[in-house]
């Protein structure tokens, strides 16, 4: 099945975030100047409406994409715009990844109304944060650090941590970013402090496998440096068998004309972190040498 190149159905969450995201992509598309009319489709995820509980208790992977791969296969919407590190790593059959726009900043941040660094947070902190990932590499700095869940849109933590019901919440750069939210941004926390998620900062436009209409129109906003460093970082998580909530962080850079990929596995508590470095010209068969490598220095045991 393929899209009518005309006309374009473009489904995405409903969260502001989401929508911005979806909106950056279809002006995108409009730019190009081929005319396609463009309708974006809304839709509220498993991951969208469970919010009483922390992510990794809620478990499976795909909590923010199963209902957008349900609507692209039965040819409802034409494609599918994704925070990339919300996307399972095995992607469904019948569809792809059509696009990899230009990443923006993969950091994470400390937000706080009072504190400008983690180094300032007083003993016993209370930190906002649901990611496995994000709390081990906290706990490996600051142990001391009360850790404590917290979900719901950008705007919703942002004021959360703004009001005092913690004393920080970290939340990563773009999202903020992109919402025109940096002004809320206490610090930014560099990559020696907290490696990304895998895909952290990057978005992903799903089509169907067989649309060479979409794809065709897909590739004019691809960037492939882009699109090589996180599939060496998505390599790195499949190798290890991690899912998007596993303590499991990776980033890929520039290396001449191959991939630099820096990546951790961590203990939820922050005791134990297996960091792993190397380079290569092939970027997923590089992911997946370092998950090797990371499996024989003790990761398999943390990840158990």
């Amino acid at each position: 099945m393929s899209a009518d190149i005309a006309r374009l159905r473009i489904g995405t969450r409903t969260s502001a975030l989401a929508r911005c995201q979806t909106d950056w992509i279809a002006a995108r598309l409009v730019e190009l100047g081929t005319g396609v009319e463009l309708s974006i489709v809304p839709f509220a995820t498993a991951g969208d409406l469970i919010l009483d509980r922390p992510l990794p208790e809620i478990g499976g992977r795909g909590l923010f994409t199963e209902e957008l791969d349900r609507a692209l296969l039965a040819g409802e919407i034409d494609l599918a715009v994704h925070s990339l590190k919300d996307l399972p790593v095995d992607g469904a059959p019948g569809l792809t990844l059509g696009a990899v726009p230009r990443r923006m900043d993969p950091r994470d941040t400390l937000v706080s109304a009072r504190y400008a660094t983690l180094k300032e947070l007083p003993p016993r902190a209370r930190v906002g944060t649901s990611s496995l990932r994000r709390g081990a590499q906290l706990l490996s700095i600051r142990p001391d650090l009360a850790l404590l869940p917290i979900r719901g849109n950008v705007d919703t933590r942002v004021r959360k941590a703004m009001d005092g019901d913690y004393e920080a919440i970290v939340l990563a750069a773009a999202g903020l970013l992109r919402l025109g939210r940096g002004s809320a941004i206490s610090s930014y926390l560099g990559f020696d402090e907290m490696l990304p998620a895998p895909g952290q900062g990057a978005l992903a436009v799903q089509c169907r496998s067989g649309d060479e209409a979409a794809l065709s129109l897909l590739a004019a906003i691809d960037h492939g440096p882009t699109r090589a460093f996180v599939a060496a970082e998505r390599a790195f998580l499949k190798g290890l068998g991690g899912g998007c909530s596993a303590p499991i962080a990776a980033l890929g850079r520039a290396d001449g004309d191959g991939v630099d990929l820096e990546g951790l596995v961590a203990a939820k508590d922050g005791s134990r972190l297996v960091r792993v470095r190397g380079t290569g010209p092939e970027p997923e068969g590089l992911g997946m040498r370092l998950a090797d490598e990371a499996l024989a220095k003790g990761a398999r045991e943390l990840l158990a």
